[in-house]
């Protein structure tokens, strides 16, 4: 990718200073997207990391972590902010995007399940409920099992099933070759679908990933 037209040829004026929030995915630390962050602040976007640490908290928690950053960064650059999430991170910015449309300029997920935020493979299903069971014994910062069955989860599906708000340009990527997320429950009725080839995990490594990202971007931002 780094040899790539799409990553070497940058417009530092692109961007015109417009801050982006970038929320990593189930497990992930903000470092995961660092080429997507280092991509972006070539082309003159302001991007920063949602420092929810390694996304394994309960979600109602992190939602409102994620609002409280989006607020620091839209003072802090003084505009609006594009939300991009990856899998898990995606829903998490949507969900967000759908508290504080105010101060949301566009929202771009890959790799989310939005039609059915538990419907990965059993096999991240089963690691995600593990954490529970951290929770249960009393150590903070990780999923709840109401996270999964509760109120939380009750909750933020509902939010998750409501329509975004007027406005807010949205974009789902999605990979038929995905190996976590099948790829329909990418299909969000509320964004544009664009589909790609990749991996789950490696989404933001490819190439074709910033060609749909770029004049997407650009065009939320003028």
């Amino acid at each position: 990718m780094l040899r790539d037209p799409v990553w070497r040829i940058a417009d530092p004026g692109q961007g015109r200073g417009t801050g982006v929030l970038l929320v990593p995915g189930f497990g992930a630390p903000d470092l995961s997207l660092g080429l997507t962050r280092t991509w972006l602040t070539a082309r003159g976007y302001r991007p920063a990391g949602a420092r929810i640490g390694f996304n394994v908290g309960c979600t109602t928690t992190l939602v409102d972590r994620i609002e409280r950053r989006l607020r620091r960064h839209a003072e802090a650059t003084g505009d609006k902010v594009i939300l991009l999430g990856q899998s898990r991170g995606g829903w998490l910015a949507r969900l967000v995007a759908s508290r504080c449309p105010e101060l949301v300029r566009g929202l771009f997920m890959f790799g989310t399940p939005v039609l059915d935020p538990l419907g990965a493979k059993p096999e991240a299903v089963r690691t995600a409920r593990m954490l529970t069971r951290l929770s249960a014994l009393g150590l903070p910062g990780f999923l709840r099992e109401s996270c999964f069955s509760g109120n939380c989860y009750e909750s933020n599906a509902a939010a998750l099933a409501t329509a975004l708000p007027p406005g807010i340009p949205a974009v789902s990527m999605y990979s038929r070759t995905d190996g976590v997320v099948p790829w329909e429950l990418c299909l969000d009725p509320c964004a544009e679908w664009v589909e790609v080839e990749s991996t789950h995990v490696g989404m933001a490594l490819v190439p074709d990933f910033y060609r749909v990202l770029g004049p997407r971007l650009a065009a939320w931002v003028t």
